[in-house]
Parts: structure tokens; C-alpha cells; sequence
């Protein structure tokens, strides 16, 4: 019998719950009904495609809509590409492919100028045109682990409070520190929602207590205790969902906090690739990172996109970009900016500097990634000497990306 072909269109409010559940049953999980009700909370269905197979909704993907920090310019509109799934039965039939395609031009229709997206697997995004741009650190400090004798940990007073004690001073300090952070994307109250949301009977089967939120005047943590009674003393693991400080002392105490917790071994945690709790400890060795890829980003539009972030370096190359899912971006195109100010952007006929696609254009934008790294990849190909170094350095961020949560 022959397979009838597949159809991609944005979906109506009165689909979303059949979307919700092909997503979950695509990432073979069997979620709470209050997580699916934080998933569907934040989800926009005019932003929101479906695969169909005939009336079978099989598949599909969403944007969000959020501001993302950029280079030098603080929160640009960044569309958060979401719960991108093919139902199990459904795959290796093209659906991917046309969810992808149709969201480029649905970004490029609606002024989206770059997206961005967290990878199950890192395979799948390269071919549509996403270069990974950032990466996460994991850490596993243990604790009483030793600060530098120059880390202030000031003397403001860190209590242990319920979620709705600290929501209020939460979304004021993450508001203002996350136009600071190059990466971090605000948050809504249903981004909330998802972010803190539990499962019960996940909890039982980790033996994790709830979200715990420990509350500085400049700072919080949101943490909870995976419990191990097993050996003769006990071996409890901190888990730290969030840890945020207005300031480095703040910062530096809620560590100190975590680190002092009785009863546990360990404080588990992500962050970026320079956090600073790895020069804050007596022994930057002793802090178990482990780096995985983190954000990965996809230039929807050249001209549009990179005017949006400042340059730490002065800059005129002639990039030659290739692109076939957005061929509006593919040709050549002349890139001049002076130190910390923004890019203008035009197509040229000049001969080019450095040959690249959309994909290693994403991994450069928001600096953790050096056009010197992918031309010893071979990613990259350096048609003019030097111009590769000198885009490196106009590229280059102050600090490495990272997004604290995933959407």
C-alpha cells in the first residue's frame, strides 16, 4: 500500500494537546499531566507546524518567541525552536526534513533573523543549516570543597524559602541579569512554569525531594537532594537546577552554601564553559566538568542577523555563504564593523576572503565559536590569508555563551 504524502502546515489551538502528545511519545516519555499542561501553556499555534499523514498528526516542531543576549547588544528577538518531534511509527519518511524547511521560511516570512535550538542529537541539526555555538559544562563539585582565599562570600543572609516566597525575587533578579549573559533568553510565566514543573512519580523513582530555593538579596539557587541511604552513612547528591547571583559575592555564597549542605557528597550543576566556580575553588581541579554541546543556531537571514550583535574587533571580509534550505541567504556577501560596534551588511561581487555555509555562520554568531577553529576543521575555507584571524577576533565574545535552561 502506498504511503500518502506528507503535508506540513501551522496548526489551530484545538491541535495542540494531539501535538503535546506525538511530542512525549516521540521522546518515549510518559509525562504528569501538570507537565504536559506547562508545555502547553507556552506553546503558540500560529508558530506551531504539524506534519500530517492525511488527517494523522505525525510530527511537528514550535517557536518560541524570545529575546536572546547578544554580543554587545543586550536581548534581540530570537525564534526558540521547540519540541521537534516525529512520532516513532512515522520516521524516515522525509518529515523533518519538511517540518525544517517549513520553519525557515516561516522565520524568514515573519522577520525572524536567527534561530536557535537545544539538539537531542547532534547529528540531526547540521544539515538544516544549525552550527553549534555553544556549549554546556556539567560540574560535580564535592562538597566542602575549598574556596580560593580571595572569594568574598559578603554577609547577606541566605534563607530556604517555598517557590511562592521566592518567585517574586526570582523573575527580578533573572530579569535583570539575563540581558547581561550572552545566551540567556527571558522568561515568561509559563516558561516558569516549565522550568520548575515536577513529576511525582519521577521524584519517587530518583528519591528527590521537590525543588528546594534558596534565596540571597542578590542571588537564588533552585536545587534539590537525590537521597542514598545505602552505605553505611548517607551519600545524598545536590542537584542544582539554577544558580544565579546579581553579583560575583552572591554568586560565590550560594555556592558556598550548596557546598556546606550536611548529609551529601557532591553539588551536580550545569553552567557555562568559564563559569567562575572553577577559579573560585582552592583546586580548579577538582570540579568534574564534563562539556556536551549546548546551544546551536541557524542564521535565518544574513543581512538581518548579524547587524544585531556588536564586534570586538574592526572587520571587512567578503564571506562566500552557501545555503540551500534559505537560498535568499546563499551568494556573497561583504561583512565591515569597527571595535564594538555593529556589522553593515551587503551583498557584493568582491571576491571572497572565506568560503563558509549558513551552518558554520550559526556556530560563529554569538562568539564561543572561532572562524580559526573551523578552518582547522575544514569547515571553513580561508581564501585570503590572515582574514580568518581577523574574523575570529571581531566574532569573539567576552565570555563563552550559554543558556541555563533548555526549551
Amino acid at each position: 500500500m502506498t504511503a500518502s504524502p506528507l503535508v506540513t502546515r501551522t496548526l489551530t489551538a484545538e491541535e495542540i494537546p494531539a501535538f503535546i502528545d506525538v511530542v512525549f511519545r516521540a521522546f518515549l516519555d510518559d509525562p504528569a499531566p501538570e507537565n504536559v499542561a506547562a508545555e502547553t501553556a507556552q506553546l503558540e499555534p500560529h508558530r506551531t507546524h504539524g506534519v500530517f499523514d492525511g488527517d494523522e498528526l505525525i510530527g511537528g516542531g514550535t517557536m518560541l518567541t524570545k529575546r536572546m543576549t547578544l554580543p554587545g547588544t543586550g536581548p534581540q528577538p530570537v525564534a526558540a525552536v521547540s519540541c521537534v518531534a516525529v512520532a516513532p511509527d512515522h520516521r524516515r519518511r522525509g518529515a523533518l526534513t519538511r517540518l525544517m524547511r517549513a520553519q525557515l521560511h516561516s522565520q524568514h516570512e515573519s522577520g525572524d533573523a536567527f534561530a536557535a535550538l537545544y539538539a537531542s542529537e547532534g547529528a540531526i541539526y547540521g544539515r538544516f543549516g544549525y552550527g553549534l555555538a555553544g556549549h554546556r559544562a556539567a560540574f560535580a563539585v564535592p562538597r566542602g570543597a575549598a574556596f580560593q582565599s580571595t572569594v568574598d562570600i559578603s554577609d547577606g543572609r541566605i534563607r530556604e524559602v517555598d517557590k511562592e516566597t521566592a518567585l517574586p525575587l526570582m523573575h527580578h533578579l533573572h530579569g535583570k541579569v539575563a540581558p547581561t549573559r550572552v545566551g540567556w533568553v527571558d522568561r515568561t510565566k509559563a516558561s516558569w512554569q516549565v522550568l520548575l514543573a515536577e513529576n511525582a512519580e519521577q521524584l519517587r523513582s530518583e528519591d528527590a525531594t521537590k525543588w528546594r530555593y534558596a534565596i540571597h538579596p542578590e542571588g537564588y539557587a533552585i536545587y534539590q537532594v537525590r537521597r542514598n541511604w545505602s552505605s553505611r552513612k548517607p551519600q545524598h547528591e545536590v542537584h542544582a537546577k539554577e544558580v544565579l547571583g546579581a553579583t560575583p559575592q552572591a554568586y560565590a555564597a550560594l555556592w558556598r552554601y550548596l557546598l556546606d549542605i550536611d548529609l551529601t557528597t557532591v553539588v551536580r550543576g550545569d553552567a557555562a564553559t568559564d563559569d567562575p566556580i572553577i577559579h573560585m575553588l582552592s583546586d580548579a581541579a577538582d570540579n568534574g566538568r564534563q562539556v556536551t554541546d549546548g546551544l546551536w543556531v541557524r542564521i535565518v537571514d544574513i543581512d538581518r542577523a548579524l547587524p544585531l550583535r556588536t564586534y570586538s574587533a574592526p572587520v571587512d571580509v567578503v564571506l562566500a555563504v552557501e545555503d540551500t534550505l534559505c537560498p535568499w541567504n546563499a551568494g556573497t556577501w561583504r561583512i565591515v564593523a569597527e571595535a564594538d560596534g555593529p556589522a553593515t551588511v551587503t551583498r557584493t561581487d568582491a571576491e571572497p576572503d572565506l568560503a563558509l555555509s549558513a551552518r558554520e555562520l550559526g556556530a560563529v554568531f554569538l562568539g564561543g565559536t572561532t572562524v580559526q577553529e573551523l578552518v582547522a576543521a575544514q569547515r571553513v575555507r580561508e581564501l585570503t590569508p590572515g582574514k580568518a584571524r581577523a574574523a575570529s577576533r571581531a566574532f569573539a565574545g567576552d565570555h563563552q555563551p550559554h543558556c541555563p535552561e533548555k526549551f
